[in-house]
């Protein structure tokens, strides 16, 4: 990485000096030769990225696994837990009020409320830790 830093550090003061010596009539040709070179490392970075990913899916794909960043579940997953959620809720209903009457259809509700509130907050990054080994985004 600090290479390739020095290599576009080298890059930058010749760009610099050339444009002394050549004078402001070769600025703008200097500036925008400079930012091809810089435009042009971009590229490479993100190419090099969007390969390693799509390599990453393929592999994924291929194991017949989720994503390592991908969603926990899906839409229809979600759906479908909310779904059975409810119809059990009826039964569960009926028990807790003839057990405890109202305070008993409470706790009921309470639980399947907590259930599918925990449910949809799975996929959240709630105190999980982040890479931050990475230096700088010029990393690949």
């Amino acid at each position: 990485m600090e290479a390739r830093d020095a290599e576009l550090k080298k890059e930058l003061d010749a760009t610099l000096h050339a444009r002394r010596e050549l004078g402001e009539e070769y600025e703008s040709a200097l500036v925008d030769s400079f930012l091809g070179k810089v435009e042009q490392r971009l590229d490479g970075t993100i190419d090099r990225r969007m390969r390693r990913h799509m390599a990453e899916q393929q592999m994924v794909v291929a194991r017949g696994s989720r994503a390592p960043n991908s969603p926990v579940d899906s839409w229809g997953e979600r759906f479908g837990f909310g779904i059975v959620s409810l119809i059990l809720a009826i039964p569960l209903s009926a028990i807790g009020v003839v057990n405890a009457d109202l305070p008993g259809l409470f706790v009921t509700w309470g639980g399947i409320v907590g259930v599918n509130a925990v449910h949809s907050m799975r996929g959240m990054n709630f105190g999980r830790r982040v890479d931050r080994g990475r230096k700088s985004e010029w990393d690949d």
